[in-house]
C-alpha cells in the first residue's frame, strides 16, 4: 500500500462515509505513523542528514557520535544519493570500513570508485582497485566502470591501458570487457579508435550483435551515416542477426540524419524478421515527427503503435508531449499528461523537464512554477529539473524563491551536482550577494565538486570589487586543497 493509494481511500471515504469509514481512517493513521516512523528511523536517512550538514568537527567523527552502525544495504544507499559528492562519498566509504561486522560489498566499491572518477581522484581510485584484488573482489565491471571514466574524461590511453592491465589484476578480459572498451570509446566520441582497435582484436573477440551495435551506434554520434551503414552490412555478411538493440540505432541514427523514409524501411525490415517494434523505436518515430513539426504523424505513429498493440511507455509519452510543446499546443501537452495518469503510466523527471524548459523558454514563469509544484508530487526531480527551476529563478531575479527550491531540494537529501550548485552561485554573483555565494563555493568544495573556471572567476571578481582578499584567499586555499589533493592522472 503506498502513500499515494492510502490517500486517495482516505479521500473516497470522506466524501462517501460508510460504517467502517472512522475504523479505516484510523487504520490509515495507523498506517501513516508507522510510515512516517520508517522515514526517521532509516539510518540511510539519518546517515545522509548528518553528510548534508558538512559537520565541523568531521564526517568520521559525527557519525561516530551518532551511534549509528551500517548495514552492506545503508552503504550502498547512501554512496548511491552522494554519488555526486565524492570526497564526502569517499569519507563515508572509508568510516563505514572501519565499523565492526561489516564489510564493503562490491556494489559499494563500484559506487564509491564511480564518484572519485568523477573528480578524477584517480590516486585513490587505484589504491581502492589494490584493496579489491587483496579481497578477491575484483570483476570485468570493476574494469569496464574505469574505462568508462577516463573516456569520458577524455583519457583514452588511460582507458585502452585499464584493458590492457586487467591479467595483471588477474581478471581475464573477455568479450564483454572488449566490448565495454568499444562503448567507452563510442560514448566519449573517440569512435575511430574503437574503430582501429576492433580491427585489430576482433579475431582475438568474435564479435556479437552487442559489439556491432555500438559501433554502429559510435559512428552514429560522429555522425557518419555512411560509415553506420557499412558497419551494418557488416554485421549481416559476418552472419550476426541484428536484433532489437540494433534495428533501434539504426532507426534512431536514420532519424536524426532526416532519413525517415529509409528508417520505416529498417522497421519493415525487423518485422521480416519477426522481431515487432518495440515502444523505444516508436519513441524515437514520435519524437522525429516532432522536431519536423510534423504533429498529425507524430499522433499517427503513437496511435499506430496502440492498434499493434504495444503499450505506450513514459518514453513514448515524453516524445508526444514534446511534439506538442513544439508546435506551441501545451493544453494537448497537459492531455497527454492526465492520459498518463488514468492509464498508470508515471511520469518522470524527463516529462516534468519537457514541460518546465518549453514554459520558461516561452517566459511563463508562473505556469513553470504551477508544473513544477504538480510534478514533485508524482515524481521525482532529478539535477536538471532543480538546476531548471534554480535558473529560472535567478535569472528572474528571484533570489528567495531560488532559496527556497534549493532548501526543497536539500531536505528531500538530494546532492546538487556541479550545475545546481553553479547557477545559484552565478545567480547570488549576479544580485551582488558575495557572502551566501561564498557559503555555497565552500560547501562545493567540501562535497569534492570542482568550481568550473567561469564560476570561480564571477566570485573572484566579484570579492575583489568588494575588498575582501581575505576571503578570496581563504576559497583559494580550499580550492589548491581539492586539486592537489590527491588528483594523479
Amino acid at each position: 500500500m503506498t502513500i499515494c493509494v492510502a490517500l486517495d481511500n482516505l479521500l473516497r471515504m470522506l466524501i462517501n462515509p460508510t460504517k467502517s469509514s472512522f475504523r479505516n481512517i484510523i487504520c490509515l493513521r495507523v498506517y501513516f505513523s508507522s510510515e512516517a516512523n520508517k522515514e526517521i528511523l532509516d539510518p540511510s536517512n539519518q546517515i545522509c542528514k548528518i553528510l548534508m550538514s558538512c559537520p565541523k568537527l568531521g564526517v568520521a567523527t559525527a557519525l561516530d557520535q551518532s551511534g549509528l552502525r551500517p548495514s552492506p544495504e545503508t552503504v550502498e544507499e547512501v554512496l548511491r544519493r552522494f554519488r555526486n559528492a565524492g570526497m564526502l562519498a569517499y569519507q563515508f566509504f572509508e568510516w563505514a570500513g572501519k565499523q565492526h561486522h561489516y564489510q564493503h560489498s562490491v556494489r559499494a566499491y563500484h559506487a564509491v570508485i564511480d564518484s572519485l572518477a568523477k573528480i578524477r581522484q584517480y590516486e585513490i581510485m587505484w589504491d581502492l582497485i589494490n584493496t579489491m584484488r587483496t579481497n578477491n573482489l575484483l570483476n570485468i565491471e570493476t574494469f569496464c566502470i574505469i574505462m568508462r571514466k577516463y573516456a569520458r574524461a577524455q583519457k583514452v590511453e588511460e582507458a585502452i591501458y585499464t584493458f590492457n592491465v586487467m591479467e595483471k589484476y588477474n581478471v581475464t578480459p573477455n568479450l564483454a570487457a572488449f566490448n565495454g572498451l568499444l562503448s567507452a570509446l563510442c560514448k566519449s566520441k573517440n569512435i575511430r579508435k574503437a574503430q582501429e582497435i576492433f580491427n585489430t582484436m576482433k579475431d582475438r573477440f568474435i564479435p556479437d550483435q552487442k559489439t556491432y551495435s555500438i559501433l554502429i551506434e559510435g559512428w552514429g554520434r560522429e555522425p557518419n551515416l555512411p560509415k553506420a551503414r557499412e558497419i551494418y552490412r557488416e554485421m549481416i555478411n559476418d552472419r550476426c542477426q541484428p536484433d532489437i538493440v540494433t534495428y533501434g540505432i539504426m532507426v534512431d541514427i536514420l532519424c536524426k540524419a532526416g532519413r525517415v523514409d529509409e528508417a520505416i524501411d529498417i522497421i519493415k525490415e525487423m518485422e521480416c524478421n519477426n522481431c515487432q517494434p518495440t515502444s523505444f523505436i516508436y519513441s524515437i518515430l514520435v519524437h522525429t515527427y516532432g522536431i519536423e513539426n510534423r504533429i498529425e504523424d507524430a499522433v499517427d505513429t503513437f496511435l499506430e503503435m496502440e492498434k499493434n498493440g504495444v503499450s505506450a511507455d513514459v518514453a513514448v509519452y515524453n516524445a508526444l508531449i514534446s511534439a506538442f510543446c513544439k508546435v506551441n499546443r501545451l493544453k494537448n501537452a497537459y492531455r497527454v499528461l492526465n492520459e498518463m495518469e488514468c492509464k498508470r503510466v508515471k511520469p518522470n523527471s524527463r516529462t516534468c523537464n519537457i514541460l518546465l524548459n518549453y514554459l520558461i523558454e516561452r517566459k511563463e514563469t508562473d505556469e513553470a512554477f504551477k508544473v513544477f509544484r504538480r510534478m514533485i508530487k508524482i515524481c521525482d526531480p532529478d539535477a536538471d529539473t532543480y538546476t531548471i527551476m534554480i535558473k529560472m529563478f535567478s535569472e528572474s531575479g528571484d533570489i528567495e524563491m531560488a532559496f527556497k527550491v534549493w532548501k526543497f531540494m536539500k531536505r528531500k537529501q538530494f546532492v546538487p551536482s556541479l550545475h545546481t550548485f553553479s547557477v545559484l552561485i552565478n545567480g547570488l554573483c549576479e544580485n551582488e550577494d558575495a557572502s551566501q555565494a561564498c557559503m555555497l563555493m565552500e560547501e562545493m568544495i567540501e562535497k569534492g565538486i570542482r568550481p568550473p573556471r567561469l564560476t570561480f572567476g564571477r566570485l573572484r571578481k566579484l570579492l575583489i570589487q568588494q575588498k575582501r582578499d581575505d576571503v578570496l584567499e581563504f576559497l583559494q586555499q580550499k580550492l589548491d586543497l581539492l586539486v592537489k589533493e590527491p588528483l594523479c592522472d
